[in-house]
């Protein structure tokens, strides 16, 4: 089964730990968003592709859930002691190594995608882990300065800062008036990504942010005209379980663009174009009629990723789905 998997950071990362384990002998294909992505320190930093290598790698900091396990900050300290901005941002002393690497690669004339080849040849992920474009995406989010302590006396001046500083820094608690994936709109889907999508068998989007994780995916050109022309099923889980997100900062991010922190109303923000079919939590069955007045099939199941017995249920439940929606697809025909 060849299965394409589009994915943010820590939410994408352990699906795709229960997916393996669902389905071991599947040929998996992870686009990785790379809108995450920072310069820092002189160094090209991709939180999610490197969350993603490290998860399936067996090198992650379970607790966290991002950066290395037995980590040391000897590199940070020293930082600090010459006062080297930013102090907000911290890179590991295992994490730096990667980082060196691949800003060698890169400064070298590599494209970010065989960068993430090579990075993974060592770690062997056991899936395909290319990221969503080559070409530079670094998400911003417009703020008001006022909020950030600065120009108290001009209310309502706003600036765009990078969406590390919003979510690392600020931890989302200024508010976000709007969603700027910059250089998006130049941007090329990586080699190979295309491909995968047009051979796939199954698509998911797993539980990963629909905005800045997802959303920034699909906001490359060409990658939602693929995924909508695709012969392959795509099926979505829900993000959202009771009006929060399980992690992280959906709502703050759903409401910049417009949409309500729902089950319901993030996968019409996907719409039946693009979904065949959605999956949401137990706890939000009464969703599922309104999904499927949408035009997209929905069923209700346990949807939080306690362990990897749990995410591999749900994993199972999205390729249950996405037979389904074959079936009626080709009874149809």
């Amino acid at each position: 089964m060849r299965i394409v998997v589009l994915a943010g950071g820590i939410g994408g990362a352990r699906f795709l730990r229960g997916l393996k384990a669902a389905e071991p002998q599947a040929d998996i294909t992870v686009v990785g968003n790379t809108g995450d992505d920072i310069h820092l320190f002189g160094l090209k930093v991709c939180p999610d592709l490197d969350t993603v290598m490290y998860t399936l790698g067996e090198g992650i900091n379970e607790e966290q859930g991002w950066g290395r396990r037995d980590e040391t900050w000897s590199i940070r300290a020293e930082m600090a002691e010459y006062g080297v901005e930013p102090t907000w941002f911290g890179l590991g002393d295992r994490d730096y190594a990667t980082h060196i690497v691949r800003t060698q690669m890169m400064s070298a004339g590599y494209p970010l995608s065989a960068v993430t080849e090579a990075l993974c040849a060592r770690w062997q992920p056991g899936v395909r882990l290319i990221p969503m474009s080559d070409d530079r995406v670094e998400t911003h989010v417009v703020v008001d300065t006022a909020e950030l302590g600065e120009d108290a006396e001009h209310p309502g001046v706003r600036r765009a800062i990078h969406f590390q500083e919003y979510w690392v820094k600020h931890r989302a608690s200024v508010t976000a008036h709007a969603i700027v994936p910059v250089g998006i709109e130049e941007a090329k889907p990586a080699p190979g990504v295309l491909a995968a999508i047009a051979e796939a068998d199954v698509i998911l989007f797993p539980p990963s942010n629909p905005v800045v994780s997802i959303g920034t995916i699909l906001g490359v050109p060409g990658i939602r005209d693929a995924l909508v022309e695709a012969s392959a099923p795509v099926v979505g889980l829900s993000p959202i379980v009771g009006g929060a997100p399980v992690r992280g900062m959906a709502d703050k991010v759903l409401e910049a663009v417009g949409v309500e922190t729902s089950a319901v109303a993030v996968a019409k923000h996907y719409g039946p174009g693009l979904l065949d079919g959605w999956l949401v939590d137990a706890t939000d069955a009464d969703a599922v009629a309104p999904v499927e007045e949408a035009g997209i099939r929905c069923r209700a199941i346990p949807l939080m990723m306690t362990d990897v017995e749990a995410t591999a249920a749900m994993a199972r439940a999205a390729l249950d789905m996405a037979a389904e929606v074959r079936a009626a697809g080709e009874a149809g025909a």
